[in-house]
């Protein structure tokens, strides 16, 4: 592991290996692709536990979502903010739905369809009742924006917990990512509806999957077997 990645988070980011074997055998399950969502009528019934990624455009929520299931394609991935235009809808192993949610703060489209995306995301945050809880994914070269700390605000009216991740954390220099460290825990101290200690990933390299895996197995519907 890089040691820039380690110094960084420390002994905060680490899991049980309890926790991280039940995270592997989680998302080592069968994932399908469910539904694209533009609509709220469109919306699948609550069911299952949900957990949705949400973030600035071209933050890489795709990315992540296809290294927590390791499969390339499963989210389309792309270089131009704004590709990902409904909520698209994932179910692993039966036991949790993942939800890739459209990105904030720039699109390549239309200024009444842009507004017509973040009407349904906000929308879909403050009334599911299956969410369980936001991963608030922050580029670890940019930190915080004005954009993340509104997300914030209707989460925390919405009673929505909220995890915040660093995404592409192989990038910055070790002193720009402690930092950007710094300043999410900071925020996670003093937010309502955030949940402790952020976490840093890279979806290239592969930091901070196993331990989000593990944290994500915690809220999914236990296995029918119990096992």
């Amino acid at each position: 592991m890089d040691e820039r990645y380690r110094s960084t988070t420390g002994e905060a980011a680490e899991e049980t290996a309890e926790a991280l074997e039940e995270g592997r055998r989680l998302f080592a399950q069968p994932v399908r692709f469910l539904v694209g969502v533009a609509d709220a009528a469109q919306l699948p019934p609550a069911a299952l536990p949900e957990v949705a990624f949400a973030g600035r455009s071209n933050v890489g929520k795709s990315s992540l979502l296809n290294a927590l299931v390791g499969r390339r394609g499963l989210a389309r991935t792309s270089k131009t903010p704004g590709r990902t235009q409904q909520l698209n809808f994932f179910e692993l192993g039966g036991r949790l739905v993942l939800v890739d949610l459209p990105g904030y703060g720039y699109a390549a489209a239309p200024r009444a369809k842009v507004e017509a995306w973040s009407g349904l995301v906000r929308d879909y945050l403050r009334g599911r009742p299956s969410l369980r809880q936001v991963c608030l994914l922050i580029d670890a070269r940019h930190g915080v924006k004005r954009s993340d700390e509104e997300i914030m605000e209707l989460l925390a009216q919405a009673a929505v917990p909220f995890r915040l991740l660093l995404t592409k954390g192989d990038l910055p220099r070790r002193e720009a990512l402690a930092a950007r460290l710094a300043e999410a825990r900071a925020l996670s101290r003093r937010r309502r509806a955030a949940l402790p200690e952020p976490l840093v990933t890279s979806a290239r390299l592969g930091y901070g999957i196993a331990e989000l895996r593990a944290r994500l197995a915690s809220i999914a519907q236990p296995p029918e077997d119990g096992s």
